[in-house]
């Protein structure tokens, strides 16, 4: 479970993230979702240890983010917004690499990275270097490369970027799979037809604000409109 308290970040004098407070459960797609500049990407990079916060309290199943970075990074998968693969190594290499840096023995780490190529169907890329992969073929990469290790709490910026529709379809049923397995996803997207199709919760973010916190109903219910991308445009004010 993530929880996140009066978290605030700035950058000189802008306000990218401004008192942001949501949870993400267990068992559940929690999607952050906010149009481009909102805050999005600062706030997920807080809660993956890459940035410190200026205010405001990240909780990783009980572990303080800011206390315990290490601990943290050893609960969490993260599919970054920029993919970062090392491009003279394979897919296999990616992913038996992180499986490395999180301490898993080299046996553990072979027998992980087997099982998420069979399950995301990497067979025929795995022994591949990933310079001159496709975006599917990235993202997959660095999915596998974010649960090699098994963490209970999944982020994911922005996932189905450039995607094409077969492999969009094959994400989504990824992603349903590990909520299942009682995983935490946090899925950050604009893309509301993703958020429709999977997530159970949706945390709105405008201006570096959290301006609404529901389910998909719950949240057409408050703004009075009855499909979701008109009161998503209403509760971030574009609507009057």
């Amino acid at each position: 479970m993530i929880e996140v308290s009066g978290l605030h970040k700035a950058f000189g004098d802008k306000r990218a993230v401004d008192g942001v407070s949501f949870s993400a459960r267990d068992g559940e797609i929690t999607g952050l979702l906010g149009p481009n500049g909102a805050g999005k990407t600062t706030t997920l990079r807080m809660l993956y240890t890459l940035m410190r916060p200026d205010a405001g309290r990240v909780l990783v199943d009980g572990l303080d983010a800011v206390r315990e970075p290490l601990a943290v990074r050893r609960t969490i998968g993260v599919l970054p917004d920029a993919r970062g693969l090392y491009k003279r190594l394979s897919a296999r290499e990616n992913i038996e690499y992180f499986a490395a840096l999180q301490g898993m023995a080299p046996p553990a780490a072979r027998a992980a990275c087997d099982a998420l190529i069979a399950t995301l169907a990497m067979q025929e890329i795995a022994g591949r270097r990933t310079e001159g992969f496709s975006q599917g073929e990235r993202v997959k990469t660095a999915i596998a490369r974010a649960l090699v290790h098994g963490p209970k709490n999944v982020l994911l910026d922005e996932p189905t970027n450039g995607l094409d529709v077969m492999a969009t379809r094959s994400l989504r049923e990824f992603l349903r799979s590990l909520k299942g397995a009682g995983r935490c996803v946090l899925l950050s997207t604009h893309l509301m037809q993703e958020v429709a199709a999977l997530c159970d919760r949706i945390v709105i973010i405008a201006h570096g604000r959290v301006v609404a916190d529901g389910t998909a109903g719950e949240l057409r219910a408050l703004a009075g409109e009855q499909h979701l991308e008109e009161a998503f445009m209403k509760l971030i004010g574009a609507v009057a």
